[in-house]
């Protein structure tokens, strides 16, 4: 049974003598019998956008915070005070202050998040260059072959990481260390906060076996009730079946759900996986029904995924926009772009053409605007002999975006964001 200092970082083959570490007296000891082996790591923020905010504001450390915005939008995140009322992540904010009444709301401010996730990743990049990001505050590693370079095993070398990702962005990490993605996944939130869980492969199917379905990522609402009237309630259930008798019952991909529930995965550490989809979206204060009161929202969420894609080295082929109606019934309506753009102009013109079509009297409490497909930055705005207006627009954006970054957000605005 190997042990690790998360601390001192002293690691031991045979395990310590006692629960504390025989060098420095610390008490963070991980001990596994896979523990020097295991490569594979998931990293997770500790309520992300919280800790950011605490960060910045030191005298919110021992308060209840949520990160959102409005009376009728939803918690984007809450720090962990915040959780032991009851608050999560999605909750509609006038259920998470029912529940949290005291707790210190704060707008998401994402550039200040981003820059934060842009610090983490880079000391990643120090690791390994098998980092494939998964989200703004999650991540997957493969330290395979590392060692020799490190001088010590994964284990300590993602101990020492987490100190440091504590020291220079100041913000927690828990890590999950294990030798599959899924099982990564699994320990990465057995521990949390500025944990450190490890699961072994020999150990695997007993552990998830009394865990119930849901725990398997990807395992929603619906799918669990459909399992559930199976009489399949826990990974267990799962497991027991053969591949043949899985897809009798689950279909297709019944064998697949099955050697999950084993924490058995293939999956390997992409780092050149795009990223799916980048939107924006906002809950208004009260439903609007008026094209023009929705177009006001839909010019600030064209800028802001504008610069969203700038900030990924993305730009968009198409446009996807995202409505929800007062009775919460959503929709979804996409249109191409003639060449691909970061350009907010483009992004809105586009948008505004399918709005134009649904707002025919409806009330929204929501609308959002992504961007799909998504293709390289480099491919974007360039103009052509017969197209010398790009050229025009794209310089235009760049002296804004550049006033912006010196003076602030609000330095300049473009007439149709007011009222």
């Amino acid at each position: 049974m190997a042990s690790l200092c998360r601390d001192c970082l002293l690691t031991d083959e045979a395990g310590f003598p006692s629960p504390a570490c025989p060098h420095c007296a610390g008490h963070r000891i991980v001990s596994h019998a896979e523990l020097l082996g295991l490569t594979i790591a998931h990293v997770d923020c500790d309520a992300f956008y919280a800790s950011v905010e605490k960060r910045d504001r030191p005298e919110l450390a021992s308060k209840p915070v949520i990160v959102g915005g409005g009376t009728r939008g939803v918690v984007s995140a809450s720090c962990y005070i915040a959780r032991m009322y009851g608050v999560r992540s999605a909750m509609p904010m006038f259920k998470a202050l029912k529940a949290c009444p005291d707790a210190v709301v704060i707008k998401p401010d994402f550039s200040k998040y981003t820059a934060a996730s842009r610090q983490i990743r880079g000391l990643m990049a120090e690791l390994t260059p098998l980092v494939q990001p998964l989200s703004i505050d999650e991540a997957v590693l493969d330290l395979s072959g590392t060692e020799t370079l490190h001088g010590m095993p994964a284990a300590p070398v993602l101990a020492r990481f987490a100190a440091a990702v504590e020291r220079e962005v100041g913000v927690t990490i828990s890590v999950g260390l294990a030798p599959n993605r899924l099982l990564g996944k699994i320990a990465a939130g057995r521990d949390k906060p500025r944990g450190f869980a490890v699961i072994g492969a020999a150990e695997a199917a007993s552990l998830l076996a009394p865990e119930p379905v849901r725990l398997l990522p990807g395992v929603g609402p619906a799918l669990a009730r459909k399992l559930e009237t199976l009489g399949m309630t826990s990974l267990g259930h799962l497991q027991a079946l053969s591949e043949r008798e899985a897809f009798r019952k689950l279909g297709d991909d019944g064998p697949a759900l099955v050697r999950r529930a084993r924490g058995e995965d293939s999956r390997r550490v992409d780092p050149s996986r795009e990223t799916k989809s980048v939107s924006a979206e906002t809950t208004f204060e009260t439903d609007l029904t008026a094209l023009a009161d929705l177009e006001r929202h839909l010019w600030r969420l064209s800028e802001k995924l504008a610069r969203r894609l700038r900030e990924q080295d993305l730009a968009a082929g198409g446009v996807v926009l995202k409505l929800k109606t007062a009775g919460f019934v959503s929709r979804t309506r996409a249109g191409r772009l003639p060449s691909a753009t970061v350009l907010p102009d483009r992004l809105f013109a586009l948008a505004r053409t399918l709005l134009a079509r649904e707002a025919t009297g409806t009330a929204f409490r929501l609308i959002g605007i992504g961007a799909s497909p998504l293709v390289p930055r480099e491919e974007a705005d360039r103009g052509d002999l017969a197209d010398t207006e790009t050229p025009k627009l794209a310089a235009a954006q760049a002296a804004i975006d550049a006033l912006r970054d010196k003076f602030g957000a609000g330095a300049i605005a473009r007439g149709r964001s007011l009222p």
